[in-house]
């Protein structure tokens, strides 16, 4: 019997996704359905249902659903649930669509045929009110507020079923798991806790740091990269694993840390989004959620450690996942190590802050690297990434200015 932290919800994992012969003859049924095409974020939710990452849920929100969560964070039925998972077309396309009849779902942007759901509602929503709640903003540039004011302007809700998981499996076959895969894995190794480590940047030494003060105190890490869309540049995920595969086998214990993708893309929700993290990785197997400086945030649109806070202004019992909340982590010349603002006494003239952000951006510019920054192998496959990005560029440059085009 597994001693695994339950699914959310407190049931079993509930994936959607059609195999063999179901599947192939959903499909076919499919091709003969009116289409709605999705957005890849939609896309990307579709596959978390299937896998069954966004366990309990069936489908997408209702309007009850999308009410609850923006304003109390809970579902029609009272289950916590953070953020909404939607699904929106246009007007004309949706005057086409009836109640109680299905629809195919469609990649808009592959034009693969991703599920088919039963429509049981159609409704409009307060695009700004939900950017409110989620967001705390309703500023044009944030991107998770640009998705949403660019959806259609009708929801459309029901249960899925789903057909494909897109190229996740094929491309990231080395790192890409279920949740039912990931539980198998912790209860091989005999893990019943489990600590996730949220990862869009390649490792730095702060990730570094919070991934060992987590083994310190659970039996096992799981590395969770998202291999779903980002911001224009971010670091591709492939290039990401190949730097956590390096770090991970030269300044790890073995068998202490698995590393795993995710299909899920970015919302940059900050403190909502640290919550919807959390849900699917107590679906995935994880009893807590390294929750560091500014988690899933983007810009100055929240505070450093709002994403702490929220974890105890939740409903007690909400979810059986516990945040390990780290303070601000960064090397000190004084210390000579890594440390946080909890265990180093030395002003900021003896600290160097570590971000994704600033090792992007150093990295991008061709500046050298400070080696308190990340570890030589790591800084090695991404200074090759950056330097093929700059070939690229100076190929381009020279073919337009011969005018070839």
């Amino acid at each position: 019997m597994s001693r695994l932290v339950n699914p959310h919800g407190g049931g079993e994992l509930k994936p959607l996704l059609l195999s063999g012969k179901e599947r192939e003859e959903e499909l076919t049924r499919a091709r003969g359905l009116p289409v709605i095409p999705m957005t890849s974020r939609e896309t990307s939710d579709l596959i978390m249902l299937g896998i069954g990452a966004f366990t309990p849920l069936t489908g997408f929100m209702t309007r009850g659903d999308w009410e609850g969560v923006c304003d109390g964070m809970k579902m029609a039925s009272g289950l916590f649930w953070p953020i909404p998972i939607t699904l929106s077309t246009d007007a004309d396309t949706a005057a086409g669509v009836r109640e109680g009849r299905e629809v195919a779902l469609l990649d808009s942007e592959t034009n693969e045929i991703m599920g088919v759901m039963q429509v049981t509602e159609k409704y409009t929503i307060d695009k700004a009110h939900e950017c409110m709640a989620v967001f705390k903003t309703v500023d044009p540039e944030h991107p998770g507020v640009a998705k949403v004011m660019a959806q259609g302007g009708v929801n459309l809700a029901g249960p899925v079923k789903v057909l494909s998981e897109s190229y996740y499996p094929e491309m990231f076959r080395d790192v890409y798991m279920r949740p039912a895969e990931t539980r198998a894995r912790f209860a091989e190794r005999g893990w019943s806790t489990v600590a996730a480590l949220q990862l869009r940047n390649p490792m730095h030494r702060s990730h570094e740091y919070l991934a060992k003060v987590a083994i310190e105190v659970c039996d096992g890490l799981l590395i969770h990269q998202l291999v779903g869309k980002l911001k224009p540049g971010d670091i591709p995920a492939e290039v990401r694993v190949r730097c956590v595969n390096s770090l991970v086998e030269n300044y790890f214990v073995k068998n202490t840390a698995i590393q795993a993708g995710y299909p899920m893309e970015m919302r940059y929700a900050g403190p909502r989004e640290a919550l919807l993290h959390a849900v699917f990785r107590q679906n995935y197997g994880c009893s807590h959620l390294l929750v560091g400086r500014d988690h899933a945030g983007v810009g100055n649109y929240y505070g450093p450690f709002d994403a702490h806070k929220v974890f105890d202004e939740i409903p007690k019992g909400a979810l059986e996942l516990k945040p390990l909340k780290i303070d601000w982590t960064f090397y000190c010349f004084k210390c000579d190590g890594m440390a946080s603002a909890r265990t180093c006494p030395h002003g900021p003239g003896d600290r160097l802050l570590l971000s994704g952000t600033m090792l992007r951006k150093t990295l991008s510019e061709g500046v050298e690297v400070a080696k308190e920054f990340s570890r030589p192998e790591v800084l090695k496959i991404l200074q090759e990434y950056y330097q093929g990005l700059e070939e690229k560029v100076e190929v381009k440059l020279h073919r337009g200015a011969t005018g070839v085009g």
